[in-house]
């Protein structure tokens, strides 16, 4: 069979995160078949399930964060105590000065910025007999719970990602985790749940039904904390009643508009607040466990508002939990929903203007399967379009610094330098500015200083390893035949394999997926 070096690093890049070096052969594997090469992951549902020694569930995770705020508070509570009262001696000779203004203030500061050391005064600089020794650095403190958890979860994930044959569905798994996302800046337990949530909500779908998704992503702990529906109460519900409280629509209005029915998708705002009521109490038990295992999702029938809602003209009169699942699952089904989901899928995998006829074959493909996800990811494969469309997508910071690693052969050990750079790029991991996560244009990573913040880095990875690496060789890793004759020319004419390596990663064949 005839191989196909442009198809293959279709394959690897549009698909996946790009070839591995080494003697991984990827390049030449997906060159013989590059569609049945992509769809080979697709058929091995329970490699998308991540488990790694020491990553534990969101309630033991929960558990573990309440157990940690109980020791935080006990040891100011301890400090406090022992801490001597502060009373310094007053100097009865000494004139009264109650008030101080800013004006004193700043001018007594000035005059003593100002002031020159005496000539008896010793200078600063100087080192005297009797002096005390320049107080030692403190050491670094070690890692809180939530760190340490944080940074196991990003390292299994990266990971996972650096050794995937292909990458697709890690690809899959971020495109998802990236639409139903939650942020770690949140909070201390959002922090710890990152992980746990993309393990538990996500990856456990992305070859399954999009309404199993919904339904797990929208009942996940590490969800309603982000937004906020712990907080959120029926005004006619007995807490409401009680708390004097009344509803929090944070999360039914994300559901409506970057969940499900997207922008434009004929809702309204009484739809918001009607979805608001009928999924009160949803929420996750508290440190006490009064409602279940903390941690845990626990559906409070006190916070429940009562009685029947109309969403999007249809009554839903069940009661309980089950009005809000049945809700949700006619929101999975609703026309508007299958066609934003499958323009943002086009838009991720394909090209910031999303080919119509494919969107359409996939939105049809959504509504025929009940929103199954694996058929509209191989409908996806299978389409000419995806193959023909010119690699013009630029990589996300989190897929270029992956397929560096992936191109350079080197396993993580420790996620700090990743999750640095994610940082620096603006991608932290987990950690979208907002409920509508990180975007996906070329317009948001095509920014001159983040393009130059990625120059940097890729000099930095050029200077630490490329002594070591034949830069041509690692270009016939990643594109064979189908690198571009700039691409190499550029690489050969470089001053040294530091720069060879550093351009190499800022090619094209590097940059576009």
């Amino acid at each position: 069979m005839a191989r196909d070096s442009q198809a293959a690093l279709v394959a690897l890049n549009r698909f996946g995160f790009g070839a591995r070096g080494g003697a991984s052969g990827d390049l030449v594997n997906a060159s013989s078949d590059p569609r049945g090469f992509v769809k080979a992951e697709l058929s091995r549902p329970n490699g998308v399930l991540l488990e790694a020694p020491g990553l534990q569930s969101t309630p033991q995770l929960g558990q573990a964060v309440f157990a940690y705020q109980d020791q935080v508070k006990q040891a100011r509570e301890a400090a406090k105590a022992a801490a001597p009262a502060e009373t310094p001696p007053a100097d009865q000779n000494a004139p009264l000065r109650r008030s101080l203004s800013l004006n004193a203030a700043a001018e007594i500061t000035g005059q003593m910025a100002d002031a020159k050391p005496t000539g008896s005064a010793p200078k600063p600089e100087t080192m005297q007999p009797n002096a005390a020794p320049p107080a030692a650095k403190p050491a670094p403190q070690p890692l809180n719970v939530i760190q340490k958890t944080f940074r196991a979860e990003a390292l299994a994930r990266l990971q996972r990602a650096t050794l995937a044959e292909c990458g697709f569905t890690e690809r899959l798994v971020a495109f998802w985790s990236n639409h139903f996302c939650i942020s770690a800046s949140k909070g201390e337990l959002a922090r710890i749940w990152a992980g746990a949530f993309e393990r538990e909500a996500i990856r456990p779908h992305v070859l399954g039904r999009f309404a199993d998704m919904l339904r797990a992503v929208e009942q996940h702990p590490a969800m309603l904390f982000f937004l906020d529906n712990q907080q959120s109460l029926g005004p006619d519900s007995r807490a409401g009643q009680n708390r004097k409280r009344g509803l929090n629509e944070n999360l039914a209005r994300e559901i409506l508009e970057l969940h499900t029915l997207g922008v434009g998708g004929g809702y309204t705002q009484g739809d918001v607040t009607s979805l608001a009521r009928i999924i009160t109490g949803w929420t996750f038990a508290g440190r006490q466990g009064q409602l279940g295992v903390p941690g845990s999702f626990v559906f409070n029938t006190n916070a429940h508002q009562p009685g029947p809602q109309v969403l999007l003209g249809k009554t839903y009169d069940k009661a309980g939990l089950a009005q809000g699942e049945a809700a949700l699952a006619d929101l999975a089904r609703h026309p508007s929903t299958a066609n934003f989901i499958a323009t943002k899928f086009v838009r991720h995998f394909v090209a910031d203007e999303p080919p119509p006829a494919l969107v359409a074959r996939l939105r049809d493909v959504f509504v025929r399967t009940d929103g199954d996800l694996k058929a509209m990811a191989t409908t996806l494969v299978d389409s000419d379009e995806a193959w023909k469309a010119p690699l013009t997508k630029l990589r996300s910071p989190y897929d270029f610094l992956v397929a560096s690693g992936r191109l350079l052969a080197r396993v993580p050990e420790d996620p700090g330098a990743y999750l640095n750079n994610l940082n620096l790029l603006g991608q932290p991991l987990w950690s979208p500015p907002g409920p509508n996560g990180f975007p996906d244009s070329n317009a948001a990573w095509g920014a001159p200083e983040g393009i130059k913040l990625r120059l940097d880095i890729a000099a930095q990875i050029g200077a630490r390893l490329g002594n070591n690496i034949d830069p041509l060789d690692l270009l016939q890793f990643a594109a064979a035949g189908a690198a571009s004759a700039e691409t190499r020319r550029t690489i050969e004419r470089a001053e040294s394999r530091q720069q060879a390596l550093a351009l190499l990663l800022m090619s094209p064949e590097m940059q576009r997926r």
